[in-house]
């Protein structure tokens, strides 16, 4: 039977999910021959509702071979929760953690870690679940530090994910240090697209690219550094990164779109990554956001090391 967190789906979405051995091919080839739902041949489009009763015809051995259970997350809990309910998952990130594995990490990621939170909570069981598993809404890159949400099941993923993506009832704010006096704020408006086999972003045409708006606003200056906050209406790769450097702006210690010259100085003081952190969401009081969370705004500290690093910068103190 489909439960609440397999609903609203396609069934050749579900299936991959459930039969995650099985190749794309394989799975086409049961929903014309090997699948009813609800005691009828149906197309793999067709969209699963709650209480649907999905027969699959196959050898029992075949069925856990291609079902093989997730296993049990044993990753020790770095993050902090800022906040959490029956359906979201608000978390501060430390600097260093990936959100999810890459080539060289696959294990110890802020994915993984939320997981293992949520089955010693009792609020996952990954054995029951055979096509949901709890997930970001948004992203932050490894060195960036701050808020980070998570759908603790698919109608919240779904639900927020929209509305970060249509820019409705959810607003992200950030601290970054940045190289240089700015004393006035910026709008900084373009197209980008990512290079992925550099992994950089870069401007765009509006043939290519994608709409990248962020609003900066100074909030204090050094003699050669400022104290900013940056505010996103759109997320792509590296947005706040790319484009302060592209104005002129770059953030202090960011290694791909930094200034090496000062970088290197900055190393000399620890200082060896980007200085940006996700400080601040800020919900609105529309009905789309669930009713404990209108109007609210939650926060996470900036971090030991940024804090330093701002005394340093643009006070001149150690």
């Amino acid at each position: 039977m489909i439960t609440e967190n397999e609903a609203d789906q396609r069934l050749d979405r579900f299936l991959r999910k459930y039969f995650r051995r099985a190749s794309l091919s394989f799975i086409y080839k049961m929903i014309r021959k090997d699948i009813k739902l609800n005691g009828r041949r149906v197309r793999e489009d067709t969209i699963l509702s709650i209480g649907d009763q999905l027969t699959v015809y196959m050898p029992e051995e075949k069925f856990r071979e291609l079902t093989a259970g997730k296993k049990k997350s044993t990753v020790k809990k770095q993050f902090k929760v800022v906040y959490e309910d029956e359906d979201i998952l608000i978390v501060d990130k430390p600097r260093g953690l990936l959100i999810h594995g890459d080539s060289r990490e696959k294990k110890n990621t802020l994915a993984n870690q939320v997981c293992g939170y949520l089955q010693e909570q009792g609020s996952y069981d990954p054995t029951g679940e055979k096509t949901f598993t709890p997930s970001p809404v948004n992203r932050l890159d490894r060195n960036t530090t701050g808020l980070v949400i998570f759908g603790k099941t698919a109608a919240a993923l779904r639900s927020f994910t929209r509305l970060i993506r249509q820019r409705d009832g959810v607003e992200k704010y950030y601290l970054a240090i940045i190289c240089g006096r700015l004393e006035t704020a910026l709008v900084l408006d373009d197209r980008m697209k990512k290079d992925e086999r550099r992994n950089v972003s870069e401007l765009a045409d509006s043939s290519e690219g994608k709409e990248a708006v962020t609003y900066i606003r100074p909030i204090e200056c050094g003699d050669q550094f400022s104290l900013v906050e940056a505010r996103i209406l759109t997320g792509r790769t590296h947005q706040i990164r790319f484009h302060l450097a592209n104005a002129g702006f770059p953030i202090a210690g960011d290694s791909k779109y930094g200034d090496v010259r000062i970088n290197g100085r900055l190393k000399k003081h620890g200082i060896t990554t980007q200085l940006l952190h996700a400080c601040r969401l800020k919900f609105d009081d529309s009905p789309d956001i669930p009713e404990d969370l209108r109007g609210k705004v939650m926060e996470a500290p900036a971090p030991s090391d940024f804090i330093r690093a701002e005394h340093l910068l643009i006070h001149g103190k150690d």
